[in-house]
């Protein structure tokens, strides 16, 4: 790193180095990820951005709950670090003008979506770009207030989040379905009061983060709880295994012939998947190229979704 500064009026100017520095933890929100990033140790971190501090007169980053937040003047900073990572970039642009994207973009979501969005998502972005790796988390909860080590969320419901955006991806259905197996032996419902005959497999109610999974829970509040995970995938095949009748989203239980769909337009919910990331997040181009892989994965699934 060089170690370049000039001086005008008496102040020094930042250093190239220490903004490139605020821009990994910005964007991270963790030291240790920032340094693991840059090649660097912690103590390194810590130094550069203390020396940003004491050149820009002020506080750039704030501790929060499970990482660190850019301060008014840390934002203002951090879109000066973006122009000198552009113009560095600029001077290895391949051969042509293209871009050339690299780097690592990380992602969390729920089970399902993790899966059958963002995964196939993730595989498009590598056929484009070799460069650009995809890291899923798979976690349902909502949309969190300080996304450390994060670039993407995705959660259920319309989010209330602080310094981020959200952006609609698409609704999706939840649904009744039973086994074959199960359905021929313990019959099959054909009024909602006939659920309370039955099982009911979904959310471990005393687990559950997101409100609007809770909501879709009062559709069933007749049946008594069978098998209960915190895990979609749980829920799909302890159905398949006949453990009761699933509320399954549409789009993982229509891919199982075994399944059938059990009062289908009396008994359903709607939710709704949205995408939430930091200005700052959004603004980098490979992140920016994963969100557009899937907004497009979405879009070739959206009728899957909606449970047509």
């Amino acid at each position: 790193m060089c170690k370049y500064a000039e001086v005008t009026s008496g102040a020094a100017l930042p250093s190239p180095d220490d903004l490139l520095v605020l821009l990994a933890v910005g964007r991270t929100g963790r030291f240790n990820t920032a340094a693991d990033d840059l090649g660097v140790n912690h103590t390194t971190i810590s130094r550069r951005i203390a020396s940003l501090e004491k050149s820009l007169g002020g506080r750039v980053l704030v501790k929060a709950a499970g990482g660190w937040e850019l301060t008014d003047l840390g934002r203002q900073a951090l879109t000066a670090a973006e122009r000198v990572e552009a113009a560095v970039h600029g001077l290895v642009t391949e051969p042509g003008g293209a871009d050339h994207l690299k780097g690592v973009v990380r992602v969390s979501a729920t089970d399902g979506f993790s899966a059958y969005i963002a995964a196939p998502a993730g595989a498009l972005i590598r056929s484009r770009h070799p460069d650009v790796s995809v890291e899923i988390v798979a976690i349902t909860r909502r949309a969190s207030q300080h996304r450390s080590g994060l670039d993407i969320e995705i959660v259920v419901g319309k989010p209330q989040v602080h310094r981020a955006e959200a952006l609609w991806l698409a609704d999706y259905t939840l649904g009744l379905y039973g086994a074959r197996s199960y359905l021929s032996e313990h019959g099959t419902p054909t009024r909602v009061s006939d659920l309370a005959d039955h099982s009911l497999v979904y959310f471990i109610d005393s687990m559950l983060q997101v409100d609007e999974l809770d909501l879709a829970r009062r559709l069933t509040v007749s049946m008594r709880e069978s098998v209960t995970s915190t895990n979609v995938f749980v829920h799909v095949e302890a159905t398949r295994a006949s453990a009761g009748i699933g509320l399954l989203p549409c789009f993982m239980a229509d891919r199982h012939d075994d399944l059938v769909r059990v009062l289908p337009g009396q008994v359903e919910a709607t939710l709704a998947y949205w995408l939430v990331a930091r200005p700052e997040s959004l603004r980098r181009p490979e992140v920016a190229a994963v969100v557009g892989a899937i907004r497009e994965t979405v879009e070739s699934q959206r009728d899957a979704l909606a449970g047509e």
